[in-house]
């Protein structure tokens, strides 16, 4: 089922996509489930929206692919590495990702997003599924200058506008067969299965919910393949997870 938060007519919606149109839901499918309330709105005529705003936290997974690491200079780390990203990063498909200046290099780091839909708390690996809403794609958007500078991530990860989300949720989704590409201005610059992430999502549910609670809304970045690199004002970035959608955002 694919799910989007959208705006029409200068209200804010949920909506299941059926071909062209949108669904629309009584209210947020998370917390409400999925009853409808008989509208249906055109694709065209909605403005996606990023289908989640965190309640509290973004979970990200640095390191996550061997051939990243390689290309930070260093080993994949043998357990997952985590840091957060707060929710005022989120913004949707479309919006613009501002570079800020206090950073000379911004770059693309593009991901499969996991969207936690139950309380979760020391989740065993074989019962992940159970916590999981659904898949989206994300864009951890990192100041890498000042990543090296700072020698902690929370700066560099955490401006406004670098978590762009969406397009959609998908809550039956096979990553095994999937794979993912960003590209910038139409030029290739990841390209990776899934199944080479290091640790998998259950891996990494289970390992974060035995840190901290994560709670209905929470979103996971599973970390991004090689091939990270600069954006620019005026850059188009697009990353794409087959079965999820183009994420689109530009630089300026």
């Amino acid at each position: 089922m694919k799910i989007a938060r959208f705006s029409h007519d200068g209200a804010i919606n949920f909506g299941i996509l059926d071909e062209s149109d949108f669904v629309v839901l009584a209210g947020d499918p998370m917390f409400q489930g999925f009853e409808t309330t008989g509208e249906r709105v055109p694709l065209a005529d909605a403005v996606l929206l990023a289908p989640v705003i965190p309640r509290s936290k973004v979970v990200c997974v640095g390191k996550n692919y061997a051939d990243h690491a390689k290309e930070m200079g260093g080993d994949a780390p043998a357990e997952p590495l985590l840091f957060l990203k707060p929710n005022t990063s989120v913004i949707g498909p479309s919006d613009r990702i501002i570079l800020p200046s206090l950073s000379q290099q911004v770059e693309h780091e593009g991901e499969l997003a996991v969207i936690i839909g139950s309380v979760a708390k020391n989740v065993r690996a074989e019962d992940a599924d159970s916590v999981i809403f659904g898949y989206t794609i994300g864009n951890d958007v990192t100041a890498r200058d000042l990543q090296r500078t700072d020698g902690q991530w929370t700066r560099a990860k955490g401006f406004d506008t670098f978590c762009p989300l969406g397009p959609i949720v998908e809550t039956e989704f096979d990553l095994e067969s999937a794979t993912l590409e960003t590209r910038v201005n139409g030029d290739v610059r990841q390209h990776a299965p899934l199944s080479d992430m290091i640790h998998s999502v259950a891996e990494i549910i289970a390992y974060a919910s035995a840190v901290f609670t994560l709670l209905p809304g929470d979103v996971i970045l599973t970390g991004t393949p090689a091939g990270v690199g600069p954006i620019v004002s005026g850059d188009v970035v697009e990353v794409e997870v087959s079965g999820l959608g183009i994420l689109r955002n530009s630089a300026v």
